[in-house]
């Protein structure tokens, strides 16, 4: 037996809390109903085994997707909530997917929404996901929300990869920089060190630097790893933080060597894809235009989201304020304009997602063609500033030769 907490409401609307004792959520569903209420939530009172299987695990984006097919697939062929969600609980490899689609399914056995339930694991389903589900349900066309959600996981998942791609070959030549820099530091300095204390006399300002840096490096390594384990968690809290986050989401937008065209470009086609799925749901305007600001991955957009909102308040378009924003090229905002005025703005934001997913694809590969040679110079740079500042006092001496 287990302990349950609910939420519920008579026929009169008056609400109802308690806990119950019970084998399973659907026992707990059926005693109160047995009692004439009306479920609203079913809870585990102590459910630390479930956060800790969110806290610690992650569902990849296309096990979401492929899932999310399958259960559309079924619903179509005629199969109820229930049984399909069994079915998907049965043959779904993740673990923790499948932990997921269990709560799910037990949930839903307790009475609540598809939505509802999903709404519960917020860290495996964003709002865009249970969203579309919940217009689907009050739409009565569940399976195509569901085929949409899985297209746009999708579509996000490509623009990822995409990304990602984009970053290992400079993440691997920086890599590759920073260990012969720390070789030369800690192997080639020391050497040259000993040739300079021969020598006598005062050392060039560079070569100075580096000889302080090398004994650094190899005398007091601990201080440099103190100083990255408190620089790093820092720069992170900073960048999650309520100020930082939109002063970083700013800069990443001017970043040099097209790197910003990328993040803006990403951006806009994550937007237009999320917006236009709202949209063609069924989503009420004002929620999806929420939704989509939060779902973005910027906060310079979500800020012009929220300015979205306040003009659709007041009487306004969307056009017009995208029309001011910096980070919405004029296209987007004409192509916008247009959606409202002839009623197809799904289909406008499919098509603007479309165009900018092409240009990110573009984006990327001469992001790539630029930054193979700017990598070769920087490694070509910590090679040649370290190898002139050992040479430096050698000149010196010569120059002191007769």
């Amino acid at each position: 037996m287990a302990t349950y907490v609910f939420k519920a409401t008579d026929l009169a609307g008056v609400p109802a809390r308690g806990q119950v004792e019970a084998q399973s959520k659907q026992d707990v569903a059926e005693q109160l109903k047995g009692r004439g209420l009306v479920v609203v939530d079913i809870a585990h009172k102590y459910r630390s085994r479930e956060l800790n299987i969110e806290l610690f695990a992650r569902v990849k984006a296309s096990d979401l997707a492929v899932s999310t097919r399958q259960l559309s697939t079924m619903v179509s062929s005629g199969m109820t909530i229930l049984r399909s969600l069994y079915v998907l609980e049965a043959q779904t490899d993740s673990k923790k997917l499948k932990d997921t689609v269990a709560s799910v399914r037990r949930d839903v056995e307790a009475g609540l929404l598809l939505s509802d339930a999903l709404g519960r694991h917020p860290k495996v389903f964003s709002p865009l996901y249970v969203s579309m589900v919940r217009a689907g349900e009050t739409g009565g066309v569940l399976e195509e929300c569901l085929l949409r959600v899985a297209d746009q996981l999708e579509k996000d998942a490509s623009l990822r990869r995409q990304v990602r791609a984009a970053t290992i070959y400079p993440s691997l030549v920086i890599s590759f920089a920073l260990i012969v820099m720390l070789a030369l530091v800690a192997f080639l300095i020391p050497v040259f060190e000993g040739v300079f204390k021969e020598f006598g006399g005062k050392l060039p300002a560079l070569s100075q630097f580096m000889v302080n840096f090398s004994h650094l490096i190899d005398g007091e390594w601990y201080v440099v790893l103190a100083v990255v384990g408190v620089v790093v968690p820092s720069f992170l809290y900073v960048k999650r933080s309520n100020w930082g986050r939109p002063r970083w989401d700013a800069f990443k937008l001017r970043v040099p060597l097209k790197i910003g065209d990328v993040v803006q470009k990403v951006a806009i086609a994550r937007w237009s894809r999320t917006f236009s799925s709202l949209v063609s749901a069924g989503v009420p305007i004002m929620q999806a235009i929420e939704i989509t600001g939060k779902t973005a991955g910027n906060a310079v957009i979500e800020d012009a989201m929220a300015s979205v909102i306040a003009s659709v308040k007041s009487g306004g378009t969307i056009a017009e304020p995208l029309k001011h924003a910096k980070v919405f090229p004029a296209m987007v905002a004409h192509m916008v304009g247009v959606g409202e005025e002839t009623g197809a703005l799904d289909s406008m934001l499919a098509r603007v997602a479309d165009f900018y997913e092409d240009e990110v694809d573009a984006a990327v590969k001469a992001l790539t063609s630029i930054l193979e040679p700017a990598m070769i110079v920087l490694v070509g740079g910590i090679v040649g500033v370290i190898v002139i500042s050992m040479y430096l006092p050698l000149f010196d001496v010569y120059k002191a030769v007769p």
